[in-house]
């Protein structure tokens, strides 16, 4: 069996570690991941009509703060 842990384990575990440099760098490999998947979900979320309304209101921030984030990018974005 395979004792290597998968790296999102590792992460979550150098996260909780006493050690500042691996907790450190834990949050910002988080922090790149959160980032990640937050535009991945907006644009799934536009490309399936949803207003950013809607977006910021299940991200819980303000439609201005959604659109200024993410609007830049998809409108640089195929066919548009």
């Amino acid at each position: 069996m395979d004792k290597t842990p998968n790296p999102e384990t590792a992460t979550l575990a150098a996260a909780s570690s006493r050690d500042p440099e691996l907790g450190l760098r834990a949050v910002a490999t988080l922090r790149g991941l959160l980032e990640t998947l937050e535009a991945l979900q907006v644009d799934n979320a536009r490309a399936n009509g949803w207003s950013w309304q809607d977006i910021a209101g299940r991200l819980g921030v303000s439609k201005q703060a959604v659109h200024q984030k993410h609007g830049p990018r998809s409108r640089s974005g195929p066919g548009r």
